[in-house]
């Protein structure tokens, strides 16, 4: 006798990404795993009278999508603020805080985000006295899209107690002016930290991002309750996206917790994988406590197991590291986050544990240093299956790529990101990399094409979180110029790092990242056939149906 669907999902055009059956008409669910895939006749076999079915009308359907790089919570906290992408000028700029700031009277700090490098360029750039013209009585911090530099105003700084500067690690920088006083510009997290505290939840938000640390003092139930809103919040923007999948790029303890309490509530609707982000600190503590969170979450909703760092910050301001001095700054290469030899004691000892490692690898120079890591790891504790990751690679040179295949490193790369696409401006990045460099960045088809595991990801709310931006942008972006390579990618290669190889990246390709018997339910019905339309077409592309788990978590 015919097991009996719970749901069936038939007339579509079912792009399974199992090798062994790539396409069909139907699928059928039931206990949150897939029953059977076929034909919509074969699949009409499981319907019974209480079976949920959904017509796809001719579109395609996909497993759900695994945003393999994200930052939750900050990406939660962010869907309410003002985002500045695309205004430029200063007008334009404070119209939209006086604005933003008249309808948010009662908040500590002003946290605004999307602000471009060049958004005063014509007149001058941006620094405390700008931002200070446009609100001088209540402390304003306005974010670049990377977020890796935050302007503050005066009054911001003064209470972060750092207008007159502060000693930080390695890669991260407070502009100091001829004045003696922080202008305003501050580079990566350690600079801002004291900044961002100054907001609504105290920088729980960005503390996995930040320290890797504990909230401290412990939050109150009430401020429990408070994140707990924003993460449910973020799930649900993911959700509407056809995420069943998130791969946290940022994490600690905390954020593990507060998901298990929203997973308690039957309010996890997406399966999120948080890693433990080290920035310092007793090495073999520090790794103890990412080992124990491995073993304490390690189920097929929520789990641990991998070590993020940083390796640098980004190409606009000069702190990814590059193997040559920047094209635009003769004499600097950028500074790394990590001597080498911490770095390499750091691998070994997560490698020993069984922990991955993700490591935020920009320039050039900071891949190899990365590589090199990976090479002293397997070195010292002998080859595994290890998975370990590099994030971004937005400069590579030709020999790490084949360095990268050899030690089967995954590639983890942001389509969205690249000066020219989804709004973003040539320059200064362009400067910043120069032309001799152009075509081995954002080098996409080169990776795969040199056999290296490749995943494809937003870094939201780095970049909107829509899986399609981030196709569309990696099928259609051009060559700077006609002398360039071109790393588009197709349809199903970029399907296949949503989705088979995102699977892979997080040691779950035996369960999902497949429609297939026996693979959890996470399915995508869209609202158009993905193989028929143009790929210049695939940003007007959305979810119909958002399925994980065989419940239904989004429907349009």
């Amino acid at each position: 006798m015919t097991a009996s669907a719970e749901m069936i999902i038939t007339n579509g055009r079912v792009l399974s990404m199992n090798p062994d059956q790539p396409t069909a008409e139907a699928i059928a669910i039931a206990g949150g795993r897939i029953l059977a895939v076929g034909s919509a006749r074969e699949i009409a076999a499981y319907r019974a009278s209480a079976t949920h079915v959904i017509d796809a009308g001719g579109a395609t359907v996909t497993p759900g999508m695994n945003e393999s790089h994200i930052h939750l919570f900050g990406g939660s906290s962010e869907l309410d603020q003002l985002s500045l992408f695309e205004v430029k000028g200063y007008e334009a700029m404070k119209a939209a805080i006086l604005a933003y700031a008249a309808s948010k009277a009662t908040e500590r700090l002003l946290l605004v985000n999307g602000c471009d490098y060049t958004i005063l360029a014509e007149s001058g750039g941006m620094d405390r006295h700008v931002l200070d013209s446009i609100l001088a009585d209540r402390p304003l911090a306005v974010m670049a899209p990377d977020h890796h530099t935050i302007w503050a105003n005066t009054v911001a700084l003064t209470e972060a107690g750092i207008l007159e500067g502060r000693t930080l690690p390695p890669g991260n920088e407070i502009v100091m002016g001829e004045d003696g006083l922080a202008t305003g510009e501050l580079r990566e997290h350690y600079a801002f930290d004291d900044v961002i505290a100054l907001g609504a939840n105290g920088g729980r938000d960005l503390l996995g991002l930040s320290t890797g640390g504990e909230p401290d003092p412990a939050p109150s139930p009430a401020d429990r309750a408070y994140d707990r809103a924003l993460l449910k919040r973020g799930l649900q923007h993911l959700a509407a996206h056809g995420i069943t999948s998130f791969q946290n790029m940022d994490g600690n303890r905390y954020q593990l917790e507060l998901l298990s309490e929203i997973q308690a509530e039957g309010g996890l609707i997406c399966r999120g994988r948080v890693p433990f982000h080290y920035t310092g600190g007793d090495i073999v503590t520090q790794l103890d406590k990412a080992a124990q969170m491995q073993a304490d979450f390690k189920g097929e909703w929520l789990n641990s197991g991998t070590v993020k760092m940083f390796m640098d910050g980004v190409l606009d301001s000069y702190t990814a590291v590059m193997h040559h001095d920047y094209a635009d700054r003769p004499g600097w290469q950028g500074e790394p986050r990590f001597n080498q030899a911490t770095f390499e004691r750091v691998c070994i000892e997560a490698d020993k544990r069984g922990l991955q490692l993700a490591v935020h690898a920009i320039g050039d120079g900071a891949v190899a240093r990365t590589i090199d890591g990976y090479a002293a790891t397997q070195a010292s504790n002998g080859k595994r299956d290890s998975r370990h990751r590099i994030e971004h690679i937005e400069v590579v040179r030709a020999p790490d790529l084949t360095r990268m295949a050899d030690l089967k490193i995954v590639a983890s790369m942001q389509p969205t990101v690249p000066p020219g696409q989804m709004g973003l401006p040539l320059e200064p990045t362009l400067s910043r990399i120069g032309r001799e460099n152009w075509a081995r960045s954002y080098a996409w088809r080169a990776i795969r094409d040199a056999g290296i595991d490749l995943i494809l990801s937003t870094d939201w709310p780095v970049s909107p979180v829509s899986p399609m931006l981030s196709m569309h942008s990696a099928m259609t972006r051009k060559p700077w110029t006609d002398d360039q390579p071109d790393n588009r990618l197709t349809l199903m290669e970029v399907l296949d790092a949503y989705t088979v190889r995102g699977a892979y990246a997080e040691f779950a390709e035996s369960w999902k990242g497949q429609l297939k018997p026996g693979f959890v339910a996470d399915v995508v019905v869209w609202d158009h056939d993905l193989q028929a339309i143009d790929p210049a077409e695939m940003d007007n592309v959305a979810p119909r149906y958002t399925i994980c788990g065989g419940q239904i978590t989004y429907a349009a």
